[in-house]
Protein backbone atom coordinates (compact mmCIF):
# COMPACT_ATOMS: atom_id res chain seq x y z
CA UNK A 1 0.00 0.00 0.00
CA UNK A 2 0.89 3.52 -0.95
CA UNK A 3 3.07 4.64 2.53
CA UNK A 4 2.38 8.24 1.61
CA UNK A 5 -1.21 7.04 2.31
CA UNK A 6 -0.34 5.69 5.45
CA UNK A 7 1.04 8.75 6.65
CA UNK A 8 -1.82 11.00 5.51
CA UNK A 9 -4.17 8.63 7.38
CA UNK A 10 -1.88 9.04 10.98
CA UNK A 11 -2.62 12.81 10.60
CA UNK A 12 -6.47 12.74 9.51
CA UNK A 13 -8.75 14.43 12.31
CA UNK A 14 -11.09 11.99 14.29
CA UNK A 15 -14.27 11.90 15.26
CA UNK A 16 -15.14 11.58 19.39
CA UNK A 17 -15.39 8.67 20.15
CA UNK A 18 -18.92 7.15 19.91
CA UNK A 19 -19.90 5.96 23.35
CA UNK A 20 -21.73 1.96 23.69
CA UNK A 21 -25.46 3.25 24.23
CA UNK A 22 -28.54 3.81 22.25
CA UNK A 23 -28.83 6.73 20.20
CA UNK A 24 -32.10 8.90 19.29
CA UNK A 25 -32.20 10.43 16.00
CA UNK A 26 -31.18 13.54 17.04
CA UNK A 27 -27.95 12.05 18.45
CA UNK A 28 -27.18 9.59 15.70
CA UNK A 29 -27.77 12.59 12.93
CA UNK A 30 -25.38 14.26 14.83
CA UNK A 31 -22.85 11.50 14.89
CA UNK A 32 -23.45 11.17 11.02
CA UNK A 33 -22.59 14.57 10.22
CA UNK A 34 -19.96 14.92 12.19
CA UNK A 35 -17.79 11.89 10.44
CA UNK A 36 -19.08 13.48 6.94
CA UNK A 37 -17.37 16.96 7.89
CA UNK A 38 -14.55 15.66 9.43
CA UNK A 39 -14.01 12.89 6.85
CA UNK A 40 -15.25 14.42 3.37
CA UNK A 41 -12.86 12.82 1.21
CA UNK A 42 -14.11 9.57 1.65
CA UNK A 43 -17.57 9.67 2.94
CA UNK A 44 -21.07 11.42 1.68
CA UNK A 45 -23.71 11.45 3.64
CA UNK A 46 -27.82 12.23 2.20
CA UNK A 47 -31.13 11.03 2.66
CA UNK A 48 -33.08 8.72 0.36
CA UNK A 49 -35.98 9.63 1.51
CA UNK A 50 -38.31 10.52 5.18
CA UNK A 51 -40.54 7.90 7.30
CA UNK A 52 -44.34 8.75 7.99
CA UNK A 53 -43.61 10.75 10.54
CA UNK A 54 -40.78 13.47 8.62
CA UNK A 55 -37.65 11.57 9.84
CA UNK A 56 -34.32 12.06 7.38
CA UNK A 57 -33.16 8.18 5.97
CA UNK A 58 -30.30 8.54 6.47
CA UNK A 59 -27.37 7.09 4.44
CA UNK A 60 -23.32 7.28 4.76
CA UNK A 61 -21.15 5.99 1.78
CA UNK A 62 -17.59 5.55 2.54
CA UNK A 63 -15.48 5.11 -0.27
CA UNK A 64 -12.79 6.92 -2.16
CA UNK A 65 -15.22 8.14 -4.59
CA UNK A 66 -18.51 8.58 -2.24
CA UNK A 67 -20.24 10.63 -4.50
CA UNK A 68 -20.32 8.99 -7.34
CA UNK A 69 -20.13 5.53 -8.53
CA UNK A 70 -16.73 4.23 -10.07
CA UNK A 71 -16.61 1.54 -13.07
CA UNK A 72 -15.35 -1.22 -11.74
CA UNK A 73 -15.81 -0.48 -8.22
CA UNK A 74 -18.98 -2.39 -6.78
CA UNK A 75 -21.64 -1.09 -4.33
CA UNK A 76 -22.42 -3.02 -1.00
CA UNK A 77 -25.17 -2.26 1.53
CA UNK A 78 -25.84 -2.53 4.99
CA UNK A 79 -29.75 -1.62 6.59
CA UNK A 80 -30.60 -1.80 10.03
CA UNK A 81 -33.64 -1.01 12.28
CA UNK A 82 -36.30 -2.35 9.70
CA UNK A 83 -38.15 -3.24 12.67
CA UNK A 84 -37.86 0.13 15.34
CA UNK A 85 -37.55 -2.88 18.52
CA UNK A 86 -34.45 -4.55 16.93
CA UNK A 87 -32.06 -1.86 17.87
CA UNK A 88 -28.28 -3.73 17.67
CA UNK A 89 -28.11 -3.79 14.39
CA UNK A 90 -28.51 0.15 14.47
CA UNK A 91 -25.63 0.51 17.07
CA UNK A 92 -23.53 -1.89 15.41
CA UNK A 93 -23.71 -0.08 12.01
CA UNK A 94 -22.77 3.48 14.03
CA UNK A 95 -19.66 1.84 15.37
CA UNK A 96 -18.60 0.19 11.87
CA UNK A 97 -18.71 3.65 10.65
CA UNK A 98 -16.48 4.85 13.25
CA UNK A 99 -14.05 2.34 12.48
CA UNK A 100 -13.71 2.12 8.74
CA UNK A 101 -13.42 6.15 8.71
CA UNK A 102 -10.64 6.26 11.89
CA UNK A 103 -8.63 3.37 10.17
CA UNK A 104 -8.66 4.82 6.50
CA UNK A 105 -5.05 5.21 5.40
CA UNK A 106 -3.85 3.55 9.29
CA UNK A 107 -4.93 -0.09 8.94
CA UNK A 108 -4.03 -1.92 5.47
CA UNK A 109 -7.00 -4.17 5.14
CA UNK A 110 -9.79 -0.90 5.68
CA UNK A 111 -7.48 1.23 3.49
CA UNK A 112 -7.75 -1.32 0.74
CA UNK A 113 -11.78 -2.07 1.48
CA UNK A 114 -11.70 1.78 0.84
CA UNK A 115 -10.43 1.94 -2.12
CA UNK A 116 -12.43 -1.13 -3.96
CA UNK A 117 -15.33 -0.82 -2.52
CA UNK A 118 -18.33 1.77 -2.05
CA UNK A 119 -19.95 1.08 0.92
CA UNK A 120 -23.13 2.73 1.51
CA UNK A 121 -24.34 2.30 5.62
CA UNK A 122 -28.40 3.02 6.72
CA UNK A 123 -28.13 2.65 10.24
CA UNK A 124 -32.36 3.04 10.84
CA UNK A 125 -35.29 1.85 8.35
CA UNK A 126 -37.26 2.54 10.57
CA UNK A 127 -36.66 5.77 12.53
CA UNK A 128 -40.31 6.16 13.70
CA UNK A 129 -40.12 2.66 15.00
CA UNK A 130 -37.18 3.47 17.38
CA UNK A 131 -38.21 6.63 18.66
CA UNK A 132 -41.46 5.04 19.64
CA UNK A 133 -39.95 2.03 21.94
CA UNK A 134 -41.03 3.47 25.49
CA UNK A 135 -39.60 0.69 27.43
CA UNK A 136 -37.76 -1.90 25.81
CA UNK A 137 -38.29 -5.43 26.10
CA UNK A 138 -36.25 -8.60 24.90
CA UNK A 139 -39.03 -10.10 22.64
CA UNK A 140 -41.76 -7.27 21.62
CA UNK A 141 -41.78 -3.60 21.62
CA UNK A 142 -44.86 -1.15 19.99
CA UNK A 143 -42.04 0.44 17.87
CA UNK A 144 -41.63 -2.84 15.41
CA UNK A 145 -44.16 -1.67 12.96
CA UNK A 146 -43.55 2.02 11.59
CA UNK A 147 -46.24 4.68 12.46
CA UNK A 148 -48.95 3.53 10.25
CA UNK A 149 -48.37 0.29 12.12
CA UNK A 150 -46.80 -1.83 8.82
CA UNK A 151 -44.16 -4.58 9.27
CA UNK A 152 -41.57 -2.83 6.76
CA UNK A 153 -40.08 -6.35 6.02
CA UNK A 154 -43.18 -7.39 4.56
CA UNK A 155 -43.81 -4.38 2.64
CA UNK A 156 -42.19 -4.99 -0.50
CA UNK A 157 -43.24 -6.43 -3.69
CA UNK A 158 -43.24 -10.45 -3.55
CA UNK A 159 -41.65 -12.73 -6.44
CA UNK A 160 -44.21 -15.68 -5.43
CA UNK A 161 -47.33 -14.23 -4.48
CA UNK A 162 -49.34 -11.00 -4.56
CA UNK A 163 -48.77 -8.68 -1.77
CA UNK A 164 -50.99 -6.42 -2.03
CA UNK A 165 -50.69 -4.16 1.79
CA UNK A 166 -50.31 -0.14 1.19
CA UNK A 167 -46.41 0.64 0.12
CA UNK A 168 -45.15 2.42 3.11
CA UNK A 169 -42.95 5.66 2.42
CA UNK A 170 -40.14 4.02 4.15
CA UNK A 171 -40.30 1.20 1.50
CA UNK A 172 -40.90 3.26 -1.34
CA UNK A 173 -38.03 5.17 -0.53
CA UNK A 174 -35.48 2.34 -0.13
CA UNK A 175 -37.10 0.38 -3.55
CA UNK A 176 -36.25 3.95 -5.21
CA UNK A 177 -32.87 4.12 -3.66
CA UNK A 178 -32.38 0.63 -5.07
CA UNK A 179 -32.89 1.73 -8.60
CA UNK A 180 -29.89 4.66 -8.13
CA UNK A 181 -27.31 2.26 -7.25
CA UNK A 182 -25.60 -1.15 -8.72
CA UNK A 183 -26.13 -3.00 -5.83
CA UNK A 184 -24.25 -6.12 -5.59
CA UNK A 185 -24.27 -7.86 -2.28
CA UNK A 186 -26.22 -6.35 0.77
CA UNK A 187 -27.28 -7.61 4.44
CA UNK A 188 -30.34 -6.27 6.37
CA UNK A 189 -29.44 -6.64 10.11
CA UNK A 190 -32.32 -7.81 12.88
CA UNK A 191 -32.63 -9.11 15.96
CA UNK A 192 -34.43 -11.84 18.36
CA UNK A 193 -32.24 -14.47 17.42
CA UNK A 194 -28.88 -15.36 15.88
CA UNK A 195 -28.28 -16.75 12.49
CA UNK A 196 -27.68 -15.06 8.82
CA UNK A 197 -30.55 -15.90 7.03
CA UNK A 198 -30.38 -16.20 3.08
CA UNK A 199 -33.39 -16.68 0.07
CA UNK A 200 -35.70 -17.12 -0.76
CA UNK A 201 -38.02 -16.18 2.50
CA UNK A 202 -41.05 -17.20 0.18
CA UNK A 203 -41.28 -20.16 -2.62
CA UNK A 204 -43.50 -22.27 -4.89
CA UNK A 205 -42.70 -25.77 -5.32
CA UNK A 206 -40.48 -25.19 -7.95
CA UNK A 207 -37.73 -23.70 -5.88
CA UNK A 208 -38.32 -26.41 -3.55
CA UNK A 209 -40.99 -25.68 -0.95
CA UNK A 210 -42.14 -29.48 -0.50
CA UNK A 211 -39.01 -29.91 0.73
CA UNK A 212 -39.87 -27.56 3.76
CA UNK A 213 -37.24 -24.87 1.72
CA UNK A 214 -36.82 -22.49 -1.55
CA UNK A 215 -33.78 -22.41 -3.03
CA UNK A 216 -32.29 -19.75 -5.48
CA UNK A 217 -29.65 -20.71 -8.69
CA UNK A 218 -27.43 -18.87 -6.23
CA UNK A 219 -27.77 -21.28 -3.55
CA UNK A 220 -23.93 -22.34 -3.38
CA UNK A 221 -23.05 -18.71 -3.29
CA UNK A 222 -25.83 -17.75 -0.20
CA UNK A 223 -24.68 -20.56 1.95
CA UNK A 224 -21.14 -19.36 1.36
CA UNK A 225 -21.82 -16.01 2.02
CA UNK A 226 -23.88 -16.73 5.31
CA UNK A 227 -21.37 -19.06 6.51
CA UNK A 228 -18.54 -15.93 6.02
CA UNK A 229 -20.29 -13.95 8.35
CA UNK A 230 -21.69 -17.07 11.07
CA UNK A 231 -18.27 -18.54 11.11
CA UNK A 232 -16.69 -15.77 12.21
CA UNK A 233 -19.16 -15.08 15.59
CA UNK A 234 -19.08 -17.64 17.87
CA UNK A 235 -22.01 -17.05 19.57
CA UNK A 236 -24.14 -17.45 16.21
CA UNK A 237 -21.80 -20.29 14.83
CA UNK A 238 -23.12 -21.93 18.14
CA UNK A 239 -26.63 -20.88 18.54
CA UNK A 240 -26.26 -19.05 22.08
CA UNK A 241 -30.18 -18.27 21.99
CA UNK A 242 -30.03 -21.66 23.42
CA UNK A 243 -33.43 -22.42 21.72
CA UNK A 244 -34.22 -25.57 18.99
CA UNK A 245 -34.24 -23.67 15.90
CA UNK A 246 -32.95 -26.31 13.20
CA UNK A 247 -29.94 -23.53 12.51
CA UNK A 248 -27.18 -25.69 11.28
CA UNK A 249 -23.64 -23.57 12.09
CA UNK A 250 -25.44 -20.29 12.06
CA UNK A 251 -27.16 -20.39 9.11
CA UNK A 252 -30.56 -21.08 7.10
CA UNK A 253 -32.47 -21.14 4.51
CA UNK A 254 -35.24 -18.07 4.88
CA UNK A 255 -38.09 -20.53 3.88
CA UNK A 256 -37.21 -23.40 6.04
CA UNK A 257 -37.29 -20.88 9.35
CA UNK A 258 -40.40 -19.43 8.32
CA UNK A 259 -42.31 -18.64 5.26
CA UNK A 260 -42.58 -14.76 4.50
CA UNK A 261 -44.34 -12.92 2.01
CA UNK A 262 -43.09 -9.31 0.97
CA UNK A 263 -39.64 -9.50 2.42
CA UNK A 264 -36.60 -7.27 1.42
CA UNK A 265 -34.13 -9.61 0.86
CA UNK A 266 -36.18 -11.61 -1.91
CA UNK A 267 -36.84 -8.52 -3.43
CA UNK A 268 -33.11 -7.01 -3.55
CA UNK A 269 -32.20 -10.41 -5.53
CA UNK A 270 -34.98 -11.11 -7.77
CA UNK A 271 -35.61 -7.01 -8.92
CA UNK A 272 -32.57 -5.36 -7.77
CA UNK A 273 -29.58 -7.94 -8.85
CA UNK A 274 -28.15 -7.39 -5.14
CA UNK A 275 -27.48 -10.65 -3.04
CA UNK A 276 -28.97 -9.91 0.54
CA UNK A 277 -29.15 -12.03 3.43
CA UNK A 278 -30.33 -11.58 6.94
CA UNK A 279 -28.43 -11.18 9.98
CA UNK A 280 -30.30 -11.88 13.05
CA UNK A 281 -27.39 -10.55 16.18
CA UNK A 282 -28.88 -11.38 19.43
CA UNK A 283 -31.48 -13.41 21.40
CA UNK A 284 -33.01 -9.92 23.04
CA UNK A 285 -34.49 -7.62 20.54
CA UNK A 286 -33.93 -4.83 23.10
CA UNK A 287 -31.06 -5.65 24.83
CA UNK A 288 -29.32 -3.55 28.15
CA UNK A 289 -26.82 -0.67 26.85
CA UNK A 290 -24.21 -2.75 28.83
CA UNK A 291 -24.04 -5.66 26.60
CA UNK A 292 -23.88 -3.28 23.44
CA UNK A 293 -19.46 -4.31 23.59
CA UNK A 294 -19.71 -7.19 23.45
CA UNK A 295 -22.12 -7.40 20.70
CA UNK A 296 -19.48 -5.19 18.76
CA UNK A 297 -16.89 -7.18 19.50
CA UNK A 298 -18.66 -10.72 18.40
CA UNK A 299 -19.65 -8.98 15.24
CA UNK A 300 -16.56 -6.79 14.36
CA UNK A 301 -14.50 -9.45 12.09
CA UNK A 302 -17.71 -10.69 10.36
CA UNK A 303 -18.96 -7.36 8.88
CA UNK A 304 -15.74 -6.56 7.73
CA UNK A 305 -15.29 -9.90 6.16
CA UNK A 306 -18.89 -9.55 4.85
CA UNK A 307 -18.22 -6.90 2.95
CA UNK A 308 -14.91 -7.78 1.39
CA UNK A 309 -17.38 -11.02 -0.45
CA UNK A 310 -18.17 -8.34 -2.94
CA UNK A 311 -15.09 -9.33 -4.51
CA UNK A 312 -15.95 -12.32 -5.48
CA UNK A 313 -16.85 -13.72 -8.84
CA UNK A 314 -16.56 -11.62 -12.14
CA UNK A 315 -17.01 -8.37 -13.18
CA UNK A 316 -16.06 -6.29 -16.61
CA UNK A 317 -18.00 -4.59 -19.04
CA UNK A 318 -20.25 -5.67 -22.27
CA UNK A 319 -19.51 -3.26 -25.66
CA UNK A 320 -19.99 -3.89 -29.11
CA UNK A 321 -17.55 -3.28 -32.00
CA UNK A 322 -17.33 0.26 -31.63
CA UNK A 323 -16.24 0.15 -28.20
CA UNK A 324 -19.29 1.49 -27.08
CA UNK A 325 -20.73 -0.08 -23.94
CA UNK A 326 -23.56 -1.39 -23.91
CA UNK A 327 -26.62 -1.14 -21.07
CA UNK A 328 -29.37 -2.99 -20.75
CA UNK A 329 -27.96 -6.63 -21.80
CA UNK A 330 -28.59 -9.49 -19.90
CA UNK A 331 -25.53 -11.14 -18.79
CA UNK A 332 -26.29 -14.77 -17.03
CA UNK A 333 -24.47 -17.67 -16.05
CA UNK A 334 -26.14 -20.80 -17.94
CA UNK A 335 -27.06 -23.46 -15.65
CA UNK A 336 -28.07 -20.43 -13.10
CA UNK A 337 -30.38 -17.79 -14.86
CA UNK A 338 -32.93 -15.45 -12.61
CA UNK A 339 -36.25 -15.39 -12.84
CA UNK A 340 -35.69 -11.21 -13.80
CA UNK A 341 -32.70 -11.99 -16.18
CA UNK A 342 -29.44 -9.63 -14.72
CA UNK A 343 -28.47 -7.05 -17.08
CA UNK A 344 -25.85 -4.46 -17.33
CA UNK A 345 -26.17 -1.21 -15.90
CA UNK A 346 -26.25 2.17 -17.39
CA UNK A 347 -22.26 2.12 -18.34
CA UNK A 348 -22.24 -1.25 -19.36
CA UNK A 349 -20.80 -3.13 -15.98
CA UNK A 350 -21.69 -6.52 -15.47
CA UNK A 351 -21.02 -8.21 -11.24
CA UNK A 352 -21.72 -12.31 -11.07
CA UNK A 353 -20.86 -13.06 -7.62
CA UNK A 354 -19.61 -16.60 -8.12
CA UNK A 355 -17.75 -19.07 -6.25
CA UNK A 356 -14.69 -20.50 -7.83
CA UNK A 357 -15.11 -22.79 -10.32
CA UNK A 358 -15.90 -22.43 -14.46
CA UNK A 359 -18.55 -21.25 -15.82
CA UNK A 360 -20.46 -20.28 -19.56
CA UNK A 361 -21.38 -16.64 -19.62
CA UNK A 362 -24.33 -15.99 -21.93
CA UNK A 363 -24.84 -12.69 -23.19
CA UNK A 364 -28.17 -12.00 -24.62
CA UNK A 365 -28.90 -8.93 -26.95
CA UNK A 366 -32.28 -8.41 -28.64
CA UNK A 367 -32.67 -9.80 -32.54
CA UNK A 368 -28.97 -11.63 -31.66
CA UNK A 369 -27.69 -15.27 -31.08
CA UNK A 370 -26.89 -15.51 -27.63
CA UNK A 371 -23.23 -14.82 -27.07
CA UNK A 372 -21.02 -17.79 -25.07
CA UNK A 373 -17.55 -16.76 -22.97
CA UNK A 374 -15.93 -18.87 -20.69
CA UNK A 375 -14.34 -18.00 -17.53
CA UNK A 376 -12.77 -19.65 -14.80
CA UNK A 377 -12.70 -18.41 -11.37
CA UNK A 378 -9.56 -18.59 -9.07
CA UNK A 379 -9.41 -20.41 -5.78
CA UNK A 380 -9.28 -16.36 -4.04
CA UNK A 381 -10.12 -12.55 -5.35
CA UNK A 382 -7.30 -10.65 -6.62
CA UNK A 383 -6.44 -7.97 -4.10
CA UNK A 384 -9.92 -6.95 -3.43
CA UNK A 385 -10.82 -7.41 -7.00
CA UNK A 386 -13.10 -10.14 -9.12
CA UNK A 387 -12.27 -11.46 -11.91
CA UNK A 388 -12.23 -8.92 -14.44
CA UNK A 389 -13.70 -10.18 -17.70
CA UNK A 390 -14.71 -7.42 -20.59
CA UNK A 391 -16.92 -9.15 -23.26
CA UNK A 392 -16.51 -7.84 -26.81
CA UNK A 393 -20.00 -8.57 -29.04
CA UNK A 394 -19.52 -9.24 -33.05
CA UNK A 395 -22.28 -6.82 -33.49
CA UNK A 396 -21.45 -3.24 -35.47
CA UNK A 397 -23.90 -0.02 -35.07
CA UNK A 398 -25.30 1.48 -32.04
CA UNK A 399 -28.39 -0.42 -29.97
CA UNK A 400 -29.96 1.66 -28.07
CA UNK A 401 -32.94 0.34 -28.60
CA UNK A 402 -32.36 -2.44 -26.47
CA UNK A 403 -34.03 -0.24 -23.96
CA UNK A 404 -37.31 0.16 -25.11
CA UNK A 405 -37.69 -3.49 -26.90
CA UNK A 406 -36.26 -5.41 -23.68
CA UNK A 407 -37.92 -3.64 -20.62
CA UNK A 408 -37.47 -3.93 -16.67
CA UNK A 409 -39.17 -6.97 -15.35
CA UNK A 410 -42.69 -5.97 -13.73
CA UNK A 411 -43.30 -5.90 -9.98
CA UNK A 412 -45.58 -8.94 -9.80
CA UNK A 413 -45.41 -12.47 -8.40
CA UNK A 414 -42.73 -13.71 -11.49
CA UNK A 415 -42.72 -17.38 -9.99
CA UNK A 416 -46.28 -17.79 -10.20
CA UNK A 417 -46.12 -17.78 -13.80
CA UNK A 418 -44.05 -21.34 -14.03
CA UNK A 419 -46.78 -23.19 -13.11
CA UNK A 420 -49.91 -21.14 -13.84
CA UNK A 421 -52.63 -21.34 -11.30
CA UNK A 422 -53.31 -24.85 -11.40
CA UNK A 423 -54.05 -27.05 -8.10
CA UNK A 424 -50.65 -28.20 -8.04
CA UNK A 425 -48.96 -25.53 -6.70
CA UNK A 426 -51.73 -25.45 -3.71
CA UNK A 427 -49.65 -26.37 -0.65
CA UNK A 428 -51.00 -29.24 1.03
CA UNK A 429 -52.97 -29.13 4.72
CA UNK A 430 -50.14 -31.89 5.49
CA UNK A 431 -47.52 -29.58 4.42
CA UNK A 432 -49.10 -26.16 6.20
CA UNK A 433 -49.07 -28.19 9.30
CA UNK A 434 -45.01 -29.26 8.60
CA UNK A 435 -44.48 -25.23 8.39
CA UNK A 436 -46.82 -24.26 11.08
CA UNK A 437 -44.92 -26.96 13.87
CA UNK A 438 -41.33 -25.69 12.14
CA UNK A 439 -42.86 -21.94 13.01
CA UNK A 440 -44.07 -22.78 17.00
CA UNK A 441 -41.54 -25.11 18.27
CA UNK A 442 -38.27 -24.24 16.12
Amino acid sequence: MDCARLWLGLLMPAVAALDFSYHHQPEMEAFLKNVAQNYSSITHLHSIGKSVQGRNLWVLVVGRSPKEHRIGIPEFKYVANMHGDEAVGRELLLHLIEYLVTRDGRDPEITNLINSTRIHIMPSMNPDGFEAVVKPDCFYNDGRDNSNLYDLNRNFPDAFELNEVPRQPETVAVMKWLTTETFVLSANLHGGALVASYPFDNGVPATGTLYSRSLTPDDDVFQYLANTYASRNPDMKRNSCRIKTGFSNGIINGYSWYPLKGGMQDYNYVWAQCFEITLELSCCKYPRKEKLPGFWKDNKDSLIEYIKQVHIGVKGQVFDQNQTPLSNVTVEVQDRKHICPYRTNKFGEYYLLLLPGSYVIEVTVPGHDPHLTKVTIPPKSQNFSALKKDILLPFRGQLNHISESNPLCPRIPLYSELQGHSAATKPSLFLFLVTLFHILFK
